[in-house]
Order: C-alpha cells, then sequence, then structure tokens
C-alpha cells in the first residue's frame, strides 16, 4: 500500500514524509511541481517509492494507476503565496485540483488529509471552525475557504476518512526554499547571523511596534496532529491546527536572537534591551499589506482537543530554540 504526498518537497509534505520514513514506511509517492528545483533539497534525505509532477499524477490517479494500493493522501500541495494576484491559477490550482482528489478518494474510499489553512479566518477575532467566524482577506484563503465549504456541502454522504488542517503560522526546518513566505523565526535568524540585528513590522491598526500578534506552531507538532488522524481514520472533520496560545512577534524576535546569543555563549537580552542597543529594528508596515494582514490570530483548539489529541504544544521560545539549534547545524 502507498502513501501520497502531495507538495512532497514543500515544507509541511517534505516534514511528513520524512516522519512517514521514522514510521518505517518507505512506500511513498511524492507528488509535486519542481519548476522551482531547489526544493528537491528537502526530499534527499528521505526514502520513497516515486516521484511524480502535480499534473501527471493527477491523471495516472484518475486512470486508477493505483487501484485498491492507497493507504491515505496527504494533500500539502498548494500555492500559498497570500500577495499572489492571479486569482485564476489560484482556484485552479488550490480549490479545483483538491475537489478532483477528494471526489476521487471518496469513489475509492481512501483517506484524505488535507492542508486548509488558517487564512479562511481573515480580519476576525474568533478563530473557531465555523461559518460564522470566517471571511478570508486574500484569493489564497479564499481558495482554502472555498474547498473547506464543499467539503461541508458532502459531509452527509462521506464514505471516507476527510480531515482538513486549518494550519496557524508553521516554523521550523524545510522551509528555506519559500523566500519571503518563509516563517518570521527563518528570517530573523538569517538576518541576526548576517548583520547582528533583526527587522520586525511597526505597528498598525492600534498595535504597537511589533505586537501584532500570532498562533505560531512548530513543524514538529504539525507533523504529530496529521499522524494522528492517520492513526484515527473514524475521525473526519475540518479542525484547527494551532497552540491555542497566540504570541507577538516580539517574542519570536526575543527567543530567536536569544538562542543565536546561547549557541554563542553571550548572555540573553530583554526585549527592551534588544531595542536600546538597536538590535531589534523597527519598518514601516508595507502599503501592499495594508488590509490584507491578519494582526491577530490564535486558534481554538476545543475541537481538535475532543477529538482526542491531547498532546502538548512548544511555546515559541521552545520551538524557537530547537530550530535555531537546527538552523545553525545546517550553516556549519
Amino acid at each position: 500500500m502507498y502513501h501520497i504526498v502531495t507538495g512532497a518537497a514543500g515544507f509541511i509534505g517534505a516534514n511528513i514524509v520524512k516522519a512517514l520514513n521514522e514510521r518505517g514506511e518507505t512506500n511513498i509517492i511524492c507528488v509535486d511541481n519542481l519548476s522551482k528545483a531547489d526544493k528537491f533539497k528537502n526530499l534527499v534525505d528521505c526514502e520513497i517509492a516515486d516521484y511524480l509532477d502535480k499534473e501527471d499524477f493527477i491523471e495516472l490517479l484518475l486512470d486508477d494507476a493505483w487501484e485498491g494500493e492507497i493507504a491515505a493522501i496527504f494533500h500539502e500541495g498548494a500555492c500559498s503565496d497570500t500577495m499572489e494576484t492571479d486569482g485564476r491559477y489560484m482556484m485552479d490550482n488550490n480549490y479545483r485540483y483538491t475537489v478532483t482528489l477528494f471526489d476521487y478518494c471518496q469513489t475509492e474510499e481512501v483517506p484524505l488529509l488535507y492542508a486548509s489553512s488558517a487564512s479562511v479566518y481573515g480580519g476576525g477575532s474568533i478563530f473557531k471552525e465555523d461559518r460564522a467566524h470566517e471571511g478570508p482577506l486574500n484569493v489564497y484563503g479564499y481558495s482554502k475557504f472555498l474547498f473547506d465549504q464543499y467539503l461541508r456541502r458532502q459531509w452527509n454522504h462521506l464514505t471516507s476518512q476527510v480531515v482538513g488542517f486549518r494550519y496557524f503560522n508553521v516554523y521550523g526546518p524545510r522551509e528555506q526554499h519559500k523566500g519571503r513566505m518563509a516563517s518570521v523565526s527563518f528570517h530573523l535568524f538569517n538576518q541576526y547571523m548576517a548583520t547582528g540585528k533583526v527587522r520586525l513590522f511597526e505597528g498598525i491598526d492600534g498595535y504597537a511596534n511589533g505586537e501584532q500578534s500570532r498562533d505560531f506552531i512548530s513543524i514538529e507538532d504539525v507533523v504529530k496532529v496529521n499522524l494522528y488522524f492517520l492513526d484515527h481514520p473514524d475521525q473526519s472533520g475540518i479542525f484547527n491546527v494551532g497552540t491555542g496560545r497566540s504570541q507577538p512577534f516580539n517574542d519570536v524576535a526575543v527567543a530567536t536572537v536569544n538562542a543565536c546569543r546561547i549557541a554563542k555563549q553571550e548572555p540573553v537580552l530583554s526585549l527592551a534591551q534588544m531595542v536600546a542597543q538597536g538590535i531589534l529594528e523597527y519598518i514601516d508596515f508595507p502599503e501592499a499589506l495594508k488590509g490584507k494582514y491578519q494582526n491577530f490570530t490564535q486558534a481554538d483548539i476545543s475541537n481538535l482537543r475532543a477529538a482526542g489529541y491531547d498532546a502538548p504544544f512548544l511555546t515559541v521560545e521552545e520551538g524557537c530554540m530547537r530550530y535555531v539549534r537546527h538552523l545553525s547545524q545546517q550553516s556549519v
């Protein structure tokens, strides 16, 4: 039996592939679009059965190339650029492709575990899996929201497990290919190692400098949630995947910088000390993001807990320390 991972050379997908390997699973079909070839590096230390381009894969799938041989599909592939303006491409790549996978999985009774996004909540202040609180601010968020809606319309007719994961702000290893879409911690680490300084956006919409707040979740925890549902095929639903705890960007900066300083055997600093010493600087908020930016997110994880997932989540301080350790090893 095969486990299929779309977006397998990407951030979350590659970590899922590696986690399956650690369970002894190597019969994995990796699906992606390697037009940006550097992503291949995420799979170099993984054991897989085959790699397919995303267009070739969907054709083979619909031709029943693996009929009766698929254990589950992890659908992580998507364009995740929140500043992408080509809505036609976004809807075809994110929404329609997922609908095709869903329809196949329902026909063949194959579990589908797919990536949704916390962006479906837009600028709201309540982050619960409920239509009343959903209102995406960009076409990426809309593409994710619309498939969640499609699933809800099919809810009473499901033939196999379907789980949607509304990822909040994920950070951790194997995201280096994402460029400007990589996590804040990744960018801050590289800034600090290169210049000894880090930068955050100044305050906006009533928030003080660096005090915009997000639910930051380590990729380690994201993978654990995915594997929990793989192990519990009786559980279906749309679930927030965050820590349930919001922390300001300033916390990420302090945690990342201090993790770097500890690695260099230098004393840790407070936020005030970093600002006073010019280590932390605040830059103008980009015009292109105004009106399209979530200043605050905090996952309501009550449904996730009710589904039986009871493991603790890493804090920003714990997660950044582990991540910086990994990044430091990679840069040696």
